[in-house]
């Protein structure tokens, strides 16, 4: 997946446009946000359009750079699941199993990032949580 190369962000601040504006509390801005990115594997651009409601003053300037933000670290979090856990790759379709397993996989992501012993990513504490009992439970206790 490529990186969002160019985005622009548009905010509106006139809410006379809503049906009801006063029934979303604390609402100041509606925020759209036309982003595109090339794609070097396919050889082709793409373009996305995003909406947000927000209780932000409408200025475009700070609004973009809280939703890059928040971006930035969503996609640092999903990639460090998809590549360390697999999450994409999951078959697990029946009742609440995916919304679980994806607890457990957070929950033992944050265990290992707090572990600073090792000078191992992410992956090799998994094997080494998996190998090593004494491990495991070092980091279960927070001892490491």
């Amino acid at each position: 997946m490529g990186a969002w190369n160019a985005s622009t962000c548009a905010v509106l601040g006139d809410l006379g446009l809503l049906d009801r504006p006063s029934s979303w509390s604390g609402l100041r801005s509606l925020v759209r946000i036309q982003a595109e990115r090339f794609r070097k594997a396919s050889g082709k651009e793409e373009r996305e359009t995003r909406y947000y409601i927000s209780s932000l003053a409408p200025d475009a300037a700070p609004i973009n750079s809280a939703i890059r933000q928040h971006w930035g670290i969503e996609n640092k979090l999903h990639w460090a699941l998809d590549v360390s856990f697999g999450e994409e790759q999951s078959r697990k379709r029946a009742g609440h199993a995916t919304q679980n397993f994806s607890l457990l996989n957070r929950i033992a992501l944050n265990l290992l990032r707090q572990d600073k012993s090792s000078r191992l990513g992410i992956h090799g504490k998994r094997l080494a949580a998996a190998w090593d009992h004494d491990y495991l439970l070092k980091l279960f206790a927070g001892q490491i």
